[in-house]
C-alpha cells in the first residue's frame, strides 16, 4: 500500500507540473497584452503613457524572456505564490481563497444530489420487474445529459423563483440560494452516474454468484445490496472521480446564470480581462482538487472490490476499465 500510495503521489505531482507548464505556455503566448488591457480601463479613456505600461510590465515580470518568466513563476508556485492580478493588483491566492469556499460548497452539494439521484434511478431500474417502468427509468439519464446546463438553470429559475417564489433568483446564499444551482449542476452528472451504475447492475446480475445466492434462498433485495452493489459501483466510482473536474468547469455556467460569487464567476471575469496570473491560478487549483479526489477514489477501489490489486505499481484504473467493459 505504501508503494501504491507513493506511485499515486508521484503521478499527482507530474499532473500538476504538466498542468502548470501547459497553462503557462498557452496563456503567455496569447497575442493580446494583459497589462495594456488593464491600463486602458475601457473605451473613451485618455491614452496611457507608454513608459507607465513598461513600468507595469516590469512590475509583473512580463519584460523578461519567456524562459525566465516560466522558471520564476514555477518557483513562486512551489511556494504557494501565484503572483498578483493584473486587473486588480490583489494577490491571486487571496482572490481565489475569497471565492473558493462558495464553489466547493456548491460542488459538494451538487455531488451529493447527483449521487442520490443517480443511485436511486439505477437501483429502481435494476429492481423493478416491470419492463415498461424499467425502460422509462433508463430513458431519463440520456434526456438529462442531452439538456444544456444553462437551459436547465433558466427553466428552474422561471418555475421556482419567478412563479412559485420558493428560491431567490440571483445571488442567493444559504440552503435556499444553493438548491437550484446545485440541482442544475447535478442533473447531467447524476444522469451519467445512473447510466454507468445501471449498466454495472445489469452486468453483475448476470454473474454466476448472483444465481448461487438466489438459489441459497437469499431475497432479491439482499442479493442486490450484499452481492451486486459493491462490484457494480466500481465503474461508477471511477466516473464520479472524473466528473468532479466537470462539475468545477460547469460552475462557470451555473454561477453566471444564478449570479453567484464563486470560482466560476472569477474565471469568467479573469478570462474576459485576460488576467493571466488569476486564470493560471484557477487552472492549478482546479487540477489540485481533481488530483486529490481521484487519489481518494483510487484508495477506495480495494474496499469495494478486493479483486482490484495494486501489485507492481499497476494502475488500479486499468482493472476498473476492464470490469466496466465486461459489464
Amino acid at each position: 500500500m505504501a508503494r501504491y500510495l507513493g506511485m499515486r503521489l508521484l503521478q499527482a505531482v507530474w499532473v500538476l507540473w504538466a498542468t502548470f507548464t501547459v497553462s503557462f505556455v498557452v496563456l503567455y503566448l496569447l497575442p493580446a497584452d494583459p497589462v495594456a488591457i488593464a491600463a486602458d480601463g475601457g473605451a473613451g479613456n485618455s491614452p496611457v503613457d507608454a513608459a507607465a505600461i513598461e513600468e507595469l510590465r516590469a512590475r509583473y515580470g512580463l519584460d523578461k524572456p519567456l524562459r525566465q518568466q516560466y522558471l520564476d513563476a514555477l518557483w513562486n508556485a512551489l511556494h504557494g505564490d501565484f503572483g498578483r492580478s493584473v486587473a486588480t493588483g490583489q494577490p491571486v491566492t487571496s482572490a481565489i481563497a475569497d471565492v473558493l469556499p462558495s464553489t466547493l460548497g456548491l460542488t459538494a452539494f451538487a455531488l451529493v444530489v447527483a449521487l442520490a439521484g443517480g443511485i436511486a434511478v439505477a437501483v429502481a431500474a435494476s429492481s423493478t420487474r416491470l419492463p415498461r417502468l424499467r425502460t422509462a427509468l433508463l430513458a431519463l439519464p440520456p434526456i438529462a445529459v442531452a439538456v444544456p446546463t444553462f437551459w436547465t438553470g433558466l427553466l428552474l429559475l422561471q418555475v421556482f423563483s419567478f412563479r412559485l417564489h420558493l428560491a431567490p433568483a440571483f445571488g442567493g446564499s444559504g440552503l435556499r440560494g444553493t438548491v437550484l444551482p446545485a440541482v442544475t449542476l447535478a442533473l447531467p452528472i447524476g444522469a451519467v452516474l445512473a447510466q454507468v451504475l445501471a449498466a454495472g447492475f445489469a452486468g453483475t446480475w448476470k454473474q454466476p454468484f448472483t444465481a448461487v445466492a438466489l438459489a441459497k434462498g437469499a431475497s432479491r433485495g439482499r442479493v442486490q445490496w450484499r452481492h451486486v452493489t459493491r462490484p457494480a459501483a466500481v465503474p461508477a466510482l471511477t466516473i464520479a472521480g472524473v466528473l468532479v473536474g466537470t462539475m468545477l468547469a460547469g460552475s462557470v455556467v451555473v454561477e453566471t446564470v444564478f449570479a453567484r460569487p464563486g470560482l466560476g464567476r472569477l474565471t469568467q471575469t479573469s478570462v474576459l480581462a485576460q488576467d493571466i496570473p488569476v486564470v493560471q491560478g484557477i487552472v492549478l487549483v482546479t487540477a489540485l482538487v481533481f488530483v486529490v479526489v481521484n487519489l481518494a477514489v483510487d484508495l477506495l477501489y480495494p474496499l469495494l472490490d478486493p479483486r482490484i490489486v495494486t501489485a507492481g505499481g499497476e494502475r488500479a484504473g486499468k482493472a476498473v476499465e476492464e470490469v466496466a467493459a465486461r459489464g
